[in-house]
């Protein structure tokens, strides 16, 4: 049997466009991705694919290769003469991150399929922990068995991005987060094998929703004797159901009692800023918000604090209460309620 090219590699003629390649790659890359496939050769293949999508998604590598193929004296036919589908774990594989496969640029995707931002969860177990798995792409230089022109360089490694959620208070007082990577790494025979990580993170105080963290030097290896590639952490903020942030601004609802909110009080607030004493504004109404400057996010200019209103109408539980209701019914006979 014929040894497959490139284009059998990916299930493409070899007339086949760009677009067509890209389609076909993406759904090869779903299919055997080893964070998804049970197939027990899915890092081969992946590389596999990943090698032949490499040659082939460039214009310039893709006219050399079909001259390749299209050369009766090339001494080989097929992925072989290229560097072979040994090949694909050896110079010629390059893990392309996940911006690269899925998102045109984006750092974290087009919205379609994603490995859930190359980390599969950030749970908190104890405290400050999170779990998850990166990919990324090792830069190498190329084709290393094509005639001897195109020897592996030393290139850096592929940045890496990913996501890790963190508390709000760890965003108001700086705090310290520890994550587990599983990343892949190729070895020096060309095989891909994956490296447990467990790094210790400083979260920045006054960091706001979608910042990133740099980790230098924990992305991809590079190639040769390359550098490391950077690893970026996209920061998403966790936060209580009565919270909503935008940008740098907190929005807190708070729940108040009728006659606070008539009579105008002084109550104490939980809120991510501390405990602070409040005095609420005589006749206040509910979903009004008070504003308290500089309580929000401590950023390099910081945010607000808004605390927004929420009557809360006592039950009806006793006679008494009913009383005091029949009572305050009769002190606002007069009152029109617009409706």
């Amino acid at each position: 049997m014929a040894e497959k090219n490139y284009y059998d590699i990916l299930g493409v003629e070899k007339d086949a466009s760009a677009a067509d390649i890209k389609k076909k790659y993406r759904k090869l890359v779903r299919q055997f991705h080893p964070d998804v496939s049970d197939d027990p050769d899915a890092d081969n293949k992946i590389a596999e694919i990943n090698n032949a999508y490499e040659t082939i998604r460039d214009e310039d590598k893709r006219a050399e290769y079909d001259a390749m193929l299209n050369n009766p004296f090339a001494g080989q036919s097929g992925a072989g003469g290229f560097g072979g589908q040994a090949g694909a774990s050896q110079g010629g594989f390059r893990w392309e991150d996940i911006k690269g496969q899925f998102g045109d640029g984006e750092a974290f995707g087009d919205g379609g399929f994603r490995f859930d931002d190359i980390f599969s969860a950030f749970g908190r177990g104890a405290r400050g922990s999170a779990s998850g798995q990166a990919g990324g792409r090792s830069q190498s230089g190329g084709f290393d068995q094509f005639g001897g022109g195109f020897g592996a360089q030393d290139s850096k490694g592929q940045d890496q991005h990913a996501e890790i959620t963190v508390d709000l208070s760890s965003v108001y007082q700086g705090d310290d987060y520890s994550i587990k990577l599983n990343v892949p790494v190729r070895q020096p025979n060309g095989e891909v094998s994956y490296d447990n990580k467990t790094l210790k993170i400083k979260i920045p105080k006054g960091i706001t929703d979608g910042k990133q963290i740099r980790l230098s030097g924990q992305g991809a290896a590079g190639s040769s004797n390359g550098k490391n590639g950077d690893l970026f952490l996209k920061v998403k903020i966790r936060h209580d159901a009565n919270i909503r942030i935008e940008g740098a601004d907190v929005y807190q609802t708070v729940n108040i009692a009728p006659w606070e909110a008539a009579l105008g009080e002084k109550i104490n607030v939980s809120t991510p800023a501390g405990t602070l004493g409040v005095t609420i504004p005589k006749n206040s109404k509910s979903g009004s918000n008070l504003r308290l400057k500089g309580k929000g996010i401590p950023a390099k200019q910081a945010g607000d604090l808004y605390l927004t209103l929420n009557i809360i109408n006592p039950d009806v539980s006793s006679d008494a209460a009913r009383q005091a209701y029949e009572q305050l019914k009769q002190a606002f006979a007069d009152t029109t309620i617009n409706r």
